[in-house]
């Protein structure tokens, strides 16, 4: 096009408006996370056996929860959510009224709800119906709206399918989760496990054991393990009805369409996710669920109050690797998550009518255990 003198017009679309008010939503999160301290390491009590003496002197091992429960949301996945609400306002894909769709099975929702509260747009969760009930009142009463699902493995294209009629965003939890965390530092989780462990007696420690939910926190674990040249190794977690130790295990994908979706709310997907990053992860173990409900149960009557059932996946694993080490004369330290609390919970892992609906016998699962704490030996 040119101008009646034949000189040519520039043309220019102006957006500096729209930044106003994504500068302000980033300010809110970076304000709330400055309003929050971190979350605590807490040292579980092992029984006498767990120290011995050796040539040197006194060792032992020593076993840690990074209690992620502590957060305002009540879960690990507050990390999670406020990292992929920063990365989507800084990629410019969140901007003033967008709404904003997850596919959820619960604890990630209710942290996105409560940062799509605090920046002012609106929020669907799209979730299985088997999501449990006190979930779903914890997302809406952070403003967000649930959205159901017959089937674990449709959330996915429902979620798109809905953030296509409103013109919002699906944020993508398990796509995202892997690349929306600084996995190099700036207070990360790995960051801050290690820095709270520098006065402890083995300040690095052998093994650092996490489930697999979005594959987001094992990622960025093992990444930063790698980055600082830490001598640990990554252990992930995962229960019965998942897609992911198959594919470690045989190095594909297992086929679609299971028979039945993960009774371990929070891990354990129908398919192998986008941000699960098998590489950076030194060892894999399929928990049985009877297994993660007896130990979340074991850690509550240890601790004093209720984990949920993936604390109990990662409790399950530590131990073992607790008992070889042990079996070994081996000394360090194992650090583990405890990712919610099982109060969420009471109508599901706490609940022995579920527990025979469900055609879970703890029996087993519950021998071992007191077997382990009685002599630090693990007959599985």
């Amino acid at each position: 096009m040119t101008s009646a003198d034949g000189g040519a017009r520039t043309h220019a679309i102006d957006r500096r408006s729209d930044r106003g008010w994504v500068d302000n939503a980033v300010r809110l999160i970076d304000a709330d996370a400055t309003r929050s301290a971190d979350t605590h390491l807490l040292r579980f009590p092992l029984p006498a056996w767990s120290r011995w003496e050796d040539g040197a002197g006194t060792a032992g091992i020593s076993l840690y929860l990074k209690d992620e429960s502590t957060h305002i949301t009540g879960s690990l996945k507050h990390r999670l959510a406020r990292s992929l609400f920063l990365y989507a306002l800084c990629n410019g894909w969140i901007t003033e009224g967008t709404t904003v769709i997850e596919a959820s099975s619960g604890s990630t929702a209710v942290s996105e709800a409560y940062f799509a509260q605090l920046i002012g747009v609106p929020f669907i969760a799209v979730m299985p119906r088997t999501t449990s009930p006190a979930k779903i009142a914890l997302i809406e009463r952070q403003g967000g709206r649930c959205h159901f699902v017959d089937r674990s493995h449709e959330v996915y294209s429902e979620a798109q399918r809905l953030a296509d009629e409103t013109n919002g965003h699906f944020i993508d939890q398990f796509t995202m989760a892997e690349r929306a965390t600084d996995w190099r530092g700036n207070n990360n989780i790995a960051e801050s496990i290690f820095s709270q462990l520098s006065q402890e007696e083995h300040p690095i420690p052998t093994w650092v054991v996490v489930g697999a939910g979005t594959g987001g926190t094992s990622a960025t674990i093992g990444r930063f393990i790698r980055y600082r040249r830490h001598r640990t190794w990554l252990c992930v977690v995962d229960p019965e009805n998942s897609a992911f130790y198959p594919a470690y295990r045989d190095g594909a994908e297992p086929p679609a369409g299971g028979a039945r979706s993960s009774r371990i709310e929070g891990i354990g997907r129908p398919r192998v996710e986008p941000s699960f990053i098998s590489q950076v992860i030194d060892r894999m173990m399929s928990v049985p669920d009877a297994g993660s409900i007896a130990a979340a149960r074991r850690a509550s009557d240890v601790m004093g109050w209720r984990v949920g059932g993936s604390t109990g996946t990662n409790l399950w694993g530590a131990l073992r690797l607790v008992a070889e080490m042990r079996a070994n004369k081996q000394a360090g330290s194992v650090v583990t998550l405890l990712c919610d609390g099982g109060d969420r919970y009471s109508g599901t892992y706490y609940n022995d009518e579920w527990l025979a609906g469900n055609g879970l016998d703890l029996g087993r699962a519950e021998g071992i255990l007191d077997e382990f704490f009685a002599s630090g030996q693990w007959s599985e």
